[in-house]
């Protein structure tokens, strides 16, 4: 795997991906329109690191492009692809959906294509915790049925492990599903409850707590994401030989296709997480308690035993530690005192 294409390269998980993939010698694309879901400027600061580089290059393209990806297919043969492009968001997708269509599904054949015929030796892509939906069996496993979504961004997300699925049986293309839980850290999404609850805290504004702050969340540092995304992208998926048709497994197949939990495997009330970013800020928040949104889920927390057994590796990094690094982060790029 000497020559890696990240999707979604200017974007949280994707930045911090393509510097972990440099920094042990991989020759890096990373693909990215830069687009103005949120703030572009913290994208493009997130890719200037990576510039400095010399084993990194920017693509400026989306991936819903039907002709630039096939014509960037046809130019670089690609030992890996990694898919982190996508439309995010829960609450989003129910103001925009055709925007989860056009990057979820569009843009995902089109990668999928592009590997079929170009010879790529694994395509990993980013799926979602968001995909266990209505269950509530705890904690979530990826050999538990999925198959009750309850928003769009969702069911984007379980439509491409279907999608990936079809090309391992039919071609053979090796796919690997990551499910992520609550992803946090520096550089981190400003949509996302960290980076909300933070700014609004030191402006001295209140934050909104859904549910009426009874939330619970498999959160997730974004050391412990790219340490996992980077050793399954070594990792070649392979068929499941115990795999049977009469019993169906639904987080392995008789094809070469995987899907893994990435998550602290632990869960979090929302409130302790509040708690330790109030500790870390030394300010108390004030806290709008409001009902629970459409679309969200009341509780995630991941079974990681899978990823644990495969690739030899346990997230693990605690809420304190995690915080504090992300608030260090915030005061440092907003040179906040």
């Amino acid at each position: 795997m000497q020559k890696v294409m990240v999707t979604g390269a200017a974007g949280f998980i994707g930045a911090h991906l393509c510097k972990k993939l440099q920094d042990n010698g991989v020759e890096v694309y990373g693909l990215d329109n830069v687009n103005d879901y949120y703030d572009p400027q913290l994208k493009r600061d997130r890719m200037a690191a990576l510039a400095e580089g010399e084993s990194f290059t920017h693509l400026d393209m989306d991936i819903s492009d039907r002709p630039a990806m096939e014509k960037l297919f046809q130019e670089h043969s690609f030992d890996a692809v990694v898919n982190l492009a996508a439309q995010v968001g829960v609450r989003y997708s129910l103001i925009n959906p055709h925007s989860y269509v056009d990057s979820n599904l569009v843009g995902f054949v089109n990668l999928l294509e592009g590997c079929r015929h170009s010879g790529v030796k694994h395509f990993v892509y980013a799926s979602s915790s968001s995909v266990y939906g209505a269950n509530t069996k705890m904690p979530f496993s990826v050999h538990d049925n999925v198959d009750h979504p309850v928003s769009l961004y969702a069911a984007s997300k379980k439509a491409n492990e279907l999608m990936a699925h079809t090309y391992s049986h039919l071609f053979g293309l090796p796919t690997t599903g990551l499910r992520f839980f609550t992803v946090y850290g520096p550089w981190g999404r400003p949509d996302m409850a960290l980076f909300l609850f933070t700014k609004a805290i030191l402006a001295g504004e209140p934050i909104n707590v859904f549910n009426n702050g009874n939330m619970e969340r498999d959160f997730t540092y974004i050391d412990d994401i790219v340490e996992g995304v980077f050793r399954v992208i070594f990792k070649t998926a392979e068929p499941n030989f115990d795999w049977r048709g009469d019993a169906p497994d639904p987080g392995s197949s008789y094809c070469p296709w995987r899907v893994y939990n990435i998550g602290n495997n632990s869960k979090e009330k929302l409130l302790r997480y509040i708690e330790v970013l109030e500790n870390c800020l030394g300010r108390k928040a004030d806290k709008n308690f409001l009902p629970m949104q459409p679309g969200d889920v009341p509780a995630t927390y991941a079974n990681v035993d899978d990823l644990v057994r495969d690739m030899d590796y346990t997230p693990g990094t605690t809420l304190e530690y995690g915080v504090a690094k992300f608030v260090d982060w915030y005061k440092g790029y907003f040179k906040i005192g």
